[in-house]
C-alpha cells in the first residue's frame, strides 16, 4: 500500500554491518558485553544505517501537533486552546523540549498537522489536514482520506529533514486529548480493553479516569474499527498528529535513518506505522517508558524495549531527545574506543579455565 502518491519501500537491516559492529565491539578494550545495551544499540544503529561506525552528527526532533474533538467529553483537565498556545511556546524556545533539545544538540521541527485554530509563526510548518478531529463518540474522528493525508504529512516532513542533513530523528507530540485517542488506537490494535491501556494523561483524578475509559469504550462501540486495517483505525479514533508521527517513522525507515520513539503518543504512532508497513519497526529505537499503561502495551506489541525509565509523561519528544545522548554515546564508544591490539592490552588468556 502506498500513501498518496508516495511509494514506501523499507529495506531489511544490513546484517553484514551488524556483524562488523559486533566484531569490533568484541575487539574493544573491555570484557565482551560489559557495556550491556550500549553495545546492542550501536549494533542496531549500524544495521539501520549500513555504516560502521554510523554518522549521527545531525539530530532533529519532529514535533507534530493536533487537536481532538473528543475533548468535548471532558477527558482532559486542560482546554483544547492549550495545543496552539504550547505550539507557540515551542516556537519561542521556552518549553521543556527546547531546553532538552539544546542540551542534546537537536534541531526542533514544529508541524501543525491539525490544530483547531490557525497558528501563524515562521518557525511552525503549517501542514494542517483539517482543524482538529471530530468527536469520535459520535462518529469517525476523520475520513480515511484525511487519515492518509496525515500520514503523508509526516512522510514529507521526514524526507525534508533527512535531505537537510538529519542522521537521527526523534518524535514528539502536542495535542490536548491525545492520550484518549492513543488509548483507543492501542486498544484496537492490541485487542486489550480500554481499561488496560488508558491512563491519567495530564492529571485526571479517579472520576476523570473512569469517564475517560467510558468515552473510549463508547467510541469503539460507535465506530467498530477493524484491527486489521490500521488506516481505518486511525480514521475512526485516532488523531492527526498521531498519523503524522506514524508517517515520520515510515519516512525514516524508508531512508534508513534511525528514529527515536518518545512516549505514549509516539508509541501509538509507532504501532500504527509497524502495522501499515511491517519492517518499519526495525528502524525504531524506544527511548523511555511512560507512566501511561498503554505505552508498555504498544511497545510490547511492536517488540521494542525502552532503556530509560524516568516516570515521564510530558510528551513533546522530551524522553526521545534525552535518549539521543545515550544513542550517540553508544556509537561514539564503537567508533572511538581503542581495540586490544591498538592499546597493547592483553586479551583474556586462552588458558584460563572456563
Amino acid at each position: 500500500m502506498d500513501i498518496g502518491e508516495r511509494t514506501i519501500e523499507i529495506a531489511p537491516l544490513d546484517r553484514a554491518s551488524m556483524d562488523r559492529a559486533r566484531e569490533r565491539q568484541d575487539s574493544l578494550t573491555k570484557p565482551p558485553g560489559s557495556l550491556g545495551r550500549l553495545e546492542d544499540i550501536s549494533v542496531a544503529v549500524c544495521g539501520m544505517t549500513g555504516l560502521v561506525p554510523p554518522d549521527l552528527s545531525e539530530k532533529s526532533v519532529i514535533l507534530c501537533a493536533g487537536d481532538h474533538g473528543v475533548t468535548e467529553e471532558g477527558v482532559s483537565p486542560y482546554p483544547s486552546e492549550v495545543t496552539a498556545q504550547m505550539l507557540m511556546n515551542f516556537a519561542s524556545g521556552g518549553a521543556a523540549i527546547n531546553v532538552l533539545a539544546r542540551h542534546t544538540g537537536a534541531r526542533v521541527v514544529l508541524v501543525n498537522a491539525g490544530c483547531a485554530c490557525e497558528v501563524d509563526h515562521p518557525g511552525i510548518m503549517n501542514r494542517r489536514v483539517r482543524p482538529g478531529t471530530a468527536n469520535f463518540t459520535r462518529g469517525a474522528a476523520m475520513t480515511r482520506a484525511e487519515a492518509e493525508a496525515a500520514v503523508a504529512v509526516g512522510l514529507d516532513v521526514a524526507a525534508s529533514e533527512i535531505e537537510r542533513g538529519s542522521k537521527l530523528v526523534a518524535t514528539g507530540d502536542m495535542g490536548i486529548g491525545n492520550t484518549t485517542a492513543s488509548s483507543a488506537v492501542v486498544a484496537v490494535l492490541t485487542g486489550l480493553p480500554p481499561r488496560a491501556v488508558a491512563g491519567r494523561g495530564t492529571g485526571l483524578d479517579d472520576a476523570g479516569l473512569e469517564r475517560k475509559i467510558a468515552v473510549i469504550e463508547r467510541g469503539l462501540e460507535v465506530n467498530s474499527p477493524p484491527a486489521g486495517d490500521p488506516l481505518e483505525v486511525l480514521a475512526a479514533v485516532g488523531g492527526l498528529e498521531i498519523g503524522a508521527l506514524a508517517g515520520v517513522m515510515l519516512g525514516c525507515a524508508r531512508a534508513r535513518v534511525p528514529v527515536v520513539v518518545d512516549g505514549f503518543i509516539s508509541g501509538a504512532a509507532a504501532l500504527l506505522a509497524a502495522r501499515l508497513y511491517p519492517g518499519a519497526e526495525d528502524y525504531m529505537i524506544a527511548s523511555h517508558l511512560s507512566v501511561e499503561p498503554g505505552h508498555q502495551a504498544a511497545l510490547d506489541e511492536i517488540g521494542l524495549a525502552p532503556f530509560l525509565d524516568l516516570r515521564m509523561r510530558l510528551g513533546e519528544g522530551t524522553g526521545a531527545v534525552l535518549a539521543m545522548s545515550v544513542i550517540d554515546a553508544s556509537v561514539r564508544v564503537l567508533a572511538e574506543m581503542a581495540t586490544f591490539d591498538e592499546a597493547g592490552v592483553s586479551r583474556e588468556s586462552e588458558n584460563v579455565e572456563k
